[in-house]
């Protein structure tokens, strides 16, 4: 092997072994470590011996690849299996695709140039544009297959078997087609790589079009489910809404009559009638308990809301210290999609946690802000992916133009929504 072989080789391995750490890491957006390019280099320079060591194939060498690249974003980058082999796959697809391509056009072409010094500076610039053309084909997959590994799609593994595919047909076409470099080409051998090109500017054009079927899917599974929720909710929060208008007609209904009520008790009291009197007082005692709510907020609507989900979590240590601002602009649908979810979150929190149960509501008015804050108990494990509850939470506090703010401390979970009620007063 001449140096000019040897380095061209040395660069195209050292371009390979970058681009698939990036493109690996940037595929679940993880940190790659400078190590772990240099590590990954060296195993591959080290696969290059395979083929003349053990005399076996190309076919082997790159399957062998594929492992490496595998075990460095499943235990290096801590990535899940299928995500794993899903970017080994499609790494080592992309730079055999474009490998291939440029293959197709040095056969057709560059047998004219051999023997000639022209052929070496079109070597180099077949290798630049094989740089090239595999930083765009990363770029598109990356565009259509982004995730993070809060937010990881669903059935991600089902990826895998059409890149398997793909990447199947290309090694066949390599190891076919491009095996032997003849010097003297004919019209007819022109056709032939003119054709094979073709079929692989097909072939990624098949897999993007199946990425970017798969991102529409993920999509339509998102939407249905954010619907799903959000209909749930809809329907929560109107029964919380007739329930609130329905108690608010009874205590209209009792205060209306509460004179009705006391002129009786009076002349129970005035004719000596002490235990008929205390029997009726008990009576209306039992009508105001029914009548009354657990927690006064100001908005009947939250009161039944707090009584309600609180009340069902009886084991949880509650407190509430909260009055809404009078006149209250803001919508009874919007408090409902704030609380319900908030609490729903809280309560799931404290039941998940060991130890004590408690959770704390509070709000402040400061100037023509209002500051709502849920605290609760919860494990010590890390915060859990942001949910649809926590979507709509932040998208009623950006309605008012405020603001959500969560933080974890130990076993103590905060979160804060900042409401805008300058003007809605």
């Amino acid at each position: 092997m001449d140096w000019f072989s040897l380095f061209m080789d040395g660069l195209c391995l050292g371009g390979q072994g970058v681009m698939h750490i990036s493109f690996a890491g940037r595929l679940t957006r993880k940190k790659q470590k400078l190590w772990h390019f240099a590590a990954y280099i060296l195993l591959l320079a080290a696969l290059q011996l395979i083929p003349a060591k053990f005399d076996v194939g190309g076919v082997v060498s790159v399957a062998v690849g594929v492992l490496e690249l595998y075990a460095v974003s499943r235990f290096w980058m801590g990535n899940q299996r299928s995500v794993s082999w899903l970017a080994s796959v499609l790494a080592f697809y992309v730079s055999q695709l474009s490998f291939g391509i440029i293959n197709s056009v040095e056969a057709a072409f560059f047998p004219h140039f051999i023997g000639s010094p022209l052929l070496y500076l079109l070597l180099i610039v077949a290798q630049v544009f094989f740089f090239g053309l595999c930083i765009c084909c990363y770029h598109a997959v990356l565009k259509l297959l982004t995730w993070t590994e809060d937010s990881q799609p669903p059935y991600i593994g089902l990826l895998l078997f059409p890149g398997l595919f793909f990447f199947a047909a290309e090694l066949y076409i390599l190891h076919t087609a491009y095996s032997f470099f003849a010097p003297i080409i004919s019209l007819e051998e022109v056709g032939k790589h003119s054709t094979l090109l073709l079929l692989q500017v097909m072939g990624l054009a098949a897999l993007l079009c199946t990425l970017y079927a798969y991102r529409q899917l993920c999509q339509g599974f998102q939407a249905r489910a954010e619907l799903q929720s959000l209909t749930q909710a809809a329907h929560e929060q109107k029964v919380y809404i007739a329930e609130a208008q329905a108690r608010y007609e009874q205590t209209k209904s009792f205060r209306h009559d509460i004179k009705n009520h006391l002129s009786v008790l009076d002349g129970l009291l005035r004719s000596g009638k002490l235990e008929e009197g205390r029997e009726y007082l008990k009576k209306l005692e039992a009508v105001s308990e029914a009548l009354s709510f657990p927690y006064q907020t100001g908005n009947p609507v939250v009161d039944i809301l707090l009584g309600e989900k609180l009340g069902l979590a009886k084991e949880i240590a509650a407190e509430v210290s909260l009055i809404l601002p009078k006149p209250c602009g803001i919508d009874d649908f919007d408090l409902c999609v704030l609380f319900a979810n908030a609490l729903d979150n809280a309560i799931t929190a404290c039941r998940a946690n060991d130890g004590a149960k408690a959770i704390r509501i509070s709000g402040k008015q400061q100037g023509d802000f209002y500051m709502l804050t849920f605290e609760n108990t919860c494990s010590s494990e890390p915060l859990p992916p942001a949910g649809t509850g926590l979507s709509n939470i932040k998208a009623v506090a950006e309605k008012y133009h405020g603001a959500m703010l969560i933080e974890k401390n130990g076993r103590q979970y905060y979160l804060s929504v900042l409401l805008n009620i300058s003007a809605l007063q």
